[in-house]
């Protein structure tokens, strides 16, 4: 009886090893403070992961720490390697000091840190590290343009955090605005703030409904969630909105059937999920060499890593055309339109209005 119960423990024992084995994922994805149907940042990568691990036949889960803090992703970090993943995908700028640390502590799990920049690092990329930022102020750039050139005078932006990478999205923005404004001899208004923090809430949406009530036609709400405040108010004033990070049209469908119309216009993207993919191929390719140890800017003389949809459903303009849009694409990439990353308000011209407010 003994000898009949040594060998079930060891049975045991041994289905246990093959489960958690079973359970073991090739690709990690740790959330920074949002979710993976946060329909932005963290969406969008976790879209990259499910996309190439589909594709290639390989495993993959993803991992939310419990409290906003850097003990508590790099937690996730190491459960995520415990569990046996082999590379982890890391989104938002939360991660710059995480990932510092973790590229040293797990020298053989490489790490794709997507928008973390050398300022956010704090230190060098380590050869298991790849960091992944974006040209937001070209993405920003054709947002205002095109807007302007649709017949937009009016304008908003409403940030989330003053992060570099939302700082880029609405100085890019008032870059393009200007030069339409300058383009058709327009005057136009811009109002310019930042609400402290990546949600929407009631002290924001009051704010946005004292700009659409004096006149205020479209803002461009730059920063996770906090787009709810700005559309519960343009809903209100029959407003505009346009989107940011991903393609948000279709958060607006929801919207037609109660108020007879999609408040979003558009959306100034960058390629989160492309960046994603292609980092992901590199890895698993074996061609991990040539991005690892490098912090690497995607904008359009990368490659189509930032821009507008141009997806048919998508494109809420009157009168703005895809091909002018493919104009100032293409300007940008020539060199011909050159878009200021710089992280100070751009100078404008006479005709145009800036008002900052806090």
């Amino acid at each position: 009886m003994k000898k009949l119960l040594s060998m079930l423990l060891a049975l045991v024992a041994i289905l246990a090893m093959v489960s958690t084995s079973a359970m073991a994922a090739d690709i990690a994805l740790v959330t920074d403070v949002g979710t993976i149907d946060d329909e932005s940042f963290n969406q969008a990568c976790w879209q990259g992961v499910e996309a190439y691990a589909t594709a290639n036949g390989l495993s993959y889960q993803y991992y939310q720490p419990a409290a906003d803090s850097d003990d508590e992703r790099f937690g996730s970090i190491d459960q995520a390697v415990t569990d046996g993943a082999k590379v982890i995908v890391l989104p938002g700028y939360l991660f710059g000091a995480t990932v510092a640390q973790a590229q040293e502590v797990y020298p053989d799990v490489c790490f794709i840190a997507v928008d973390v920049s050398a300022g956010d690092l704090g230190t060098e990329a380590l050869p298991n590290l790849y960091c992944a930022v974006f040209g937001e102020e070209q993405a920003g750039y054709l947002a205002g343009y095109a807007v302007v050139k649709d017949g937009f005078t009016k304008l908003g932006f409403l940030g989330g955090m003053a992060v570099p990478a939302v700082q880029r999205f609405g100085y890019g923005f008032v870059q393009g605005a200007n030069a339409a404004a300058v383009e058709l001899g327009t005057p136009i208004e811009i109002k310019y703030t930042y609400g402290g923090q990546f949600y929407g809430d009631a002290n924001i949406t009051a704010k946005m409904d004292g700009w659409y009530s004096e006149g205020t036609q479209l803002v461009f709400a730059c920063g996770g969630g906090i787009w709810t405040s700005a559309v519960e108010a343009a809903l209100a004033h029959n407003g505009f909105v346009a989107g940011v990070d991903v393609d948000q049209h279709y958060l607006g469908e929801a919207y037609v059937a109660d108020y007879g119309y999609n408040p979003f216009v558009t959306s100034a993207m960058k390629g989160l999920q492309a960046a994603t993919e292609s980092a992901l191929a590199k890895f698993f390719n074996g061609e991990w060499e040539t991005i690892g140890g490098k912090i690497e800017t995607l904008n359009l003389q990368a490659g189509d890593f930032v821009g507008i949809p141009t997806a048919e459903a998508s494109w809420g303009f009157k009168s703005f055309t895809m091909d002018e849009y493919n104009a100032a694409v293409e300007g940008i990439k020539t060199g011909a339109i050159v878009v200021s990353d710089a992280l100070e308000a751009p100078a404008v011209d006479a005709s145009v209005t800036v008002t900052y407010i806090d």
